[in-house]
């Protein structure tokens, strides 16, 4: 399976973006889809998982201002961010669990005034 992310882009503090990870086939059997991130200098950290079933975890840097959906009709994962900050700049990727333990290419979200 082949992931590719979209919808980053510059947004001011306080504002939305959202971002999709659209798969090149059916994602009903992926069990873990997450979504990722990382800043310049820093780690990759994870930010959200969606399971099969539908049931999400959130890091606590994001809780209460992202959501994260799947649609497995359109293949797709979203990641709905509000209330963007200056910190939450960085690359986002998305992650496909194993077996298939695949990573689209990520897409930049730079937040800045």
């Amino acid at each position: 399976v082949q992931l590719v992310e979209s919808g980053g882009g510059l947004v001011q503090p306080g504002g939305s973006l959202r971002l999709s990870c659209v798969a090149s086939r059916s994602i009903f059997n992926i069990y873990v889809i997450s979504w990722y991130r990382q800043a310049p200098g820093k780690q990759r950290a994870l930010v959200a998982v969606i399971t099969k079933g539908g049931i999400t975890t959130y890091a606590d840097f994001v809780k209460g201002r992202f959501t994260i959906s799947r649609d497995d009709a359109k293949n797709a994962v979203y990641l709905q961010m509000n209330n963007l900050q200056p910190e939450d700049t960085a690359v986002y990727s998305c992650y496909a669990s194993p077996p298939f333990n695949t990573w689209g290419q990520g897409t930049q979200v730079t937040v800045s005034s």
